[in-house]
């Protein structure tokens, strides 16, 4: 075994066989991907299968049902059993076959979110998926970083590296190229960064020295992430609430079975499978699966929407959120940088045109200028490009385009409209030593050297940052602060970013530069105005959110004049910005006053939006928070709702989310908050109808057992029906599209419980109706001379037709059913719809389904009947909806 930790740099190098300067070439990629494999931890075998589907029996539910149908085997109740098991087995296969499309989903998300890395092969930069690295890639990791495999760092720059994942150890670690000791602990390896770790500051060079389950990671069995559980706290209270259900039907089919035998008189075995019947037709044993069904087509809706679940509580929260603290830069706004405004020494120019074009036009009072000709121009366009990582390469069409950071792409953009690219000082200006941006010191310095051995340290960032390490501006003379500050707020006044440029000279002798050398030095040279306009659907997607009594807060590093420009044009409430400043000075009590009555934070820290948020939550909010940076997780797990950016998020702050906008889109929250909302509304329906269905039905059974009447149902055909509208009716209900106005009422709130008392009233006002239908059905055929049988024939249809009518009913809350959308807003309850009056009409004239349930063929005045009577159904419903739409209730 190889100790890389313990070898010199140019040792790591000739051990992997690779360039520091060119990397890899593809075939040695090629080579070494067949001998190594892909760099992936091996997954964990998942539950077999066999196992998932007895799973489905591990329920209280089902055991009362299991219970049941052994019971009625051994009292010879043949067909009872059997429609008892095939209940529970259908069940059971809805729920396997459920699990199993929801694995399959979840691996979907991990591909969707698999790792990239950053390496240089045959002499360029590419981004390649993680899984693709081989042992002597060159990889470059920078802060927010998740180091994607094991490597021996041969280039650092203050690079700092969390590696709690392998050694405990809470604070970064620092990092250095040198080596240590052979037998030095993992802890100790200073010159390296191991897979699964993240980068907390700083930039660095490796070469990869193991891959997949060869690295640290790998040999101790700890795979970074994995599947997430299908249980939410929302299941986990219909779990308990469906015990709590259970418990009460057993309490009732015993009182039940005492009157009946020991009152009643009625025989044991009569009244043994009456009280089976009622057993099955109270619980709703499919009510977890149709839970299950919901939540995973909410999740391929979010997706297709460009919304990736992490965590399937999220499906759920989503629906409650009160408050959507956004980022501006690329969420609210096109994440797009135009240079569009420059301040000199002496003049202003207006930049049209720039971007991602390169021949625009410099204009000062009206008029276009020449560049060559603007000394202090081109010197401030040289700053620009060189102190950058971005650059400009051309699309398909043969467009310019900047590849970067958005910032720096739009500085290079201003640099080619200069034309300082085709100088031969900026074409083969050397870079010797730089220090990279961070969120703390808020600036960029790039040391380089020109043709002619001269040498400038060159620095850009925040105004006031830069300001205060400038001693005199281009012009020569001193630095007038007064006038750059003004500059500043002219600027920043009309929505733009502005950024301050500076340069200083370097000693020829020095070529490295340390923090302690950036000092008040320097020359300022201007400074760039730069605009991210608001992306028009973000526009839109606000103005949905407020009318859905969503606030929204935007939170920004940027100047609080911009802030407020940028919050104005998105309809926020942008007046009394709040600064990272301002927040530092006040006590939580204070926070929690202002921070409802401004939509806008300005130069915001990552412990500004930790505050921001447990201020909100304090006062009962429920918070979705959007990051992409590696210091925004704390936020992004401390929010209910973490949300992190796909495009241009860091893997720190993709782990720490519960949803990926794939599209960095903030109008795909909207979306999503959407979706959450027809996902929790759903659920209720589908809760609405079947307990209504199932009171209904068990209380057929009460009436006949304590009013001493004949059944109007045999428990066989009970069981037929509560068989039939478990595999028809109810899952259709998991497929509807949502209410209209779902984003014109208010937020869900978190307490609101799972049965509100409209809902009950509801659902025992539709399942005494059921009742009433089924025993008039009944006896209407007893008093026009129908035999027994066809009597129950007739009840049985009438009570499934009942179902159906509740089904259209049950589609919306409250809202008339009398639409035609009512009938054609979802197409699966057509078919499902279908079904169930084919599988019915086989029960009624089949013979042997007839032979089976002891069923009769109903005449054309008995399908009139049920008609008629389904008709009152809908009708007394229609009106019981007017009285809660007449109350002011649009959603029980």
């Amino acid at each position: 075994m190889t100790h890389w930790h313990a070898l010199s740099t140019q040792q790591v190098l000739h051990e992997q066989g690779v360039d520091l300067r060119s990397g890899l070439d593809s075939q040695a990629v090629a080579q070494r991907l067949r001998q190594h494999g892909l760099n992936h931890l091996t997954v964990m075998p998942g539950e077999p299968a066999w196992r998932r589907f007895f799973r489905q029996f591990h329920n209280p539910l089902i055991y009362v049902l299991l219970a049941a149908g052994v019971t009625s085997l051994a009292l010879q109740s043949h067909l009872d059993a059997a429609v008892i098991l095939a209940v529970v087995l259908i069940n059971a296969l809805m729920g396997f076959v459920q699990e199993g499309q929801a694995e399959k989903a979840m691996h979907g998300v991990r591909k969707l979110l698999a790792s990239r890395a950053l390496v240089l092969r045959q002499g360029e930069r590419q981004t390649v998926m993680a899984d693709q690295l081989v042992p002597g890639d060159l990889v470059l990791i920078e802060s927010g970083d998740k180091v994607p495999a094991d490597l021996r760092l041969v280039r650092c720059k203050q690079l700092r590296v969390f590696e709690s994942s392998l050694t405990g150890e809470s604070v970064p670690v620092d990092k250095s190229t040198e080596p240590v000791a052979h037998n030095a602990g993992i802890g100790d390896r200073h010159n390296m960064a191991y897979a699964g770790t993240l980068v907390a500051m700083g930039q660095g060079t490796g070469v990869v020295v193991a891959t997949g389950v060869h690295t640290e990671i790998g040999h101790i069995g700890r795979l970074v992430g994995g599947l997430q559980t299908l249980h939410t706290p929302l299941t986990r209270r219909l779990d308990q609430f469906a015990r709590q259900i259970t418990f009460f039907i057993l309490g009732v089919g015993a009182l039940s079975f005492a009157y009946g035998h020991w009152v009643a008189q009625m025989p044991v075995q009569v009244i043994f499978m009456a009280v089976v019947s009622l057993a099955v037709a109270a619980i709703p044993e499919g009510l977890p699966a149709i839970v299950t069904v919901v939540l995973a087509i909410g999740t391929r809706n979010m997706a297709r929407q460009s919304a990736i679940v992490r965590r399937l509580p999220a499906v759920e929260a989503l629906g409650s959120v009160t408050v959507i603290c956004a980022d501006k830069t690329g969420t609210l706004t096109q994440n797009r940088m135009t240079a569009v405004h420059l301040v000199l020494a002496d003049r202003e120019l207006q930049v049209q045109s720039a971007g991602d074009r390169p021949l625009a036009d410099f204009v000062h009072a009206g008029e276009p200028i020449d560049p060559a000709q603007a000394p202090d121009l081109l010197a401030l366009a040289r700053c620009a490009m060189l102190c950058n990582d971005a650059r400009m390469v051309q699309n398909a069409i043969g467009q310019w385009q900047p590849v970067g950071d958005p910032t720096e792409g739009a500085l290079m953009a201003l640099a080619h409209t200069a034309g300082v690219q085709r100088e031969a000082r900026v074409q083969h200006a050397l870079r010797l030593d730089e220090i990279p941006f961070d969120a703390q010191h808020r600036f960029m310095a790039v040391l380089v050297q020109a043709p002619d051995g001269q040498r400038a340290l060159l620095l850009k960032g925040a105004p006031e940052v830069v300001l205060d390490l400038c001693a005199t501006q281009a012009t020569g003379k001193p630095l007038d602060a007064a006038h750059w500050q003004a500059a500043v707020a002219r600027t920043a006044a009309l929505g733009q970013r502005v950024l301050a440029l500076a340069q200083a000279p370097w000693p020829a002798d020095v070529a490295s530069v340390q923090w302690r050398d950036i000092t008040r030095r320097f020359e300022l040279l201007g400074l760039v105005g730069i605009i991210d306009p608001p992306r028009p659907e973000a526009v839109a997607a606000v103005a949905d959110c407020q009318s859905a009594g969503i606030q929204i807060k935007m939170i920004t590093g940027d100047h609080a004049i911009t802030a407020a420009a940028i919050g104005a044009q998105l309809g926020l409430r942008a007046q009394g910005v709040i600064t990272g400043e301002a927040v530092e000075a006040m006590d939580d009590a204070a926070l929690q006053h202002h921070v409802l009555q401004t939509d806008v934070f300005a130069r915001a820290s990552p412990a500004l939006k930790l505050r921001l948020i447990h201020a909100l939550q304090a006062q009962g909010h429920v918070v979705a928070m959007t990051g992409d940076g590696v210091n925004d997780a704390p936020a992004l797990k401390a929010a209910n709702i973490g949300v992190a950016m796909g495009h241009k998020g860091t893997e720190a702050a993709r782990e720490a989310a519960d949803l990926v906008l794939t599209d960095d889109n903030f109008a795909t929250i909207a979306h999503a908050v959407r979706e959450g909302r027809v996902v929790f509304d759903n659920i209720k329906k589908s809760l609405m109808f079947i307990l209504s269905t199932d009171v209904g039905e068990a209380g057929v059974i009460l009436l006949a057992i304590f009013a001493g009447l004949a059944l109007p149902v045999t428990s066989v055909q009970i069981l037929w029906v509560n068989l039939v509208t478990a595999v028809t009716l109810s899952l259709s209900l998991a497929f509807e599209p949502g209410e209209p106005g779902v984003m014109q009422r208010g937020p869900r709130s978190p307490q609101e419980p799972l049965l509100t008392r409209p809902l009950v009233l509801h659902m025992l006002f539709v399942s005494v109706l059921i009742v009433a239908v089924t025993f008039a059905a009944f006896e209407w055929a007893l008093a026009r001379g129908d035999s027994l049988a066809l009597a129950r024939t007739t009840a049985v249809n009438a009570l499934v037709f009942s179902q159906l009518v509740c089904l259209f009913h049950a589609r919306h809350f409250t809202r008339s059913a009398c639409h035609r959308e009512t009938f054609t807003g979802n197409p699966v309850a057509l078919w499902v719809s279908a079904i169930m009056l084919v599988l019915q009409l086989l029960f009624t004239y089949a013979p042997p389904m007839q032979l089976l349930f002891q069923t009769e063929g109903l005449d054309a005045s008995s399908w009139v009947f049920i008609g008629l009577l389904s008709g009152g159904l809908f009708v007394a419903v229609e009106l019981e909806k007017a009285v809660w739409r007449w109350r002011g209730v649009v959603r029980l």
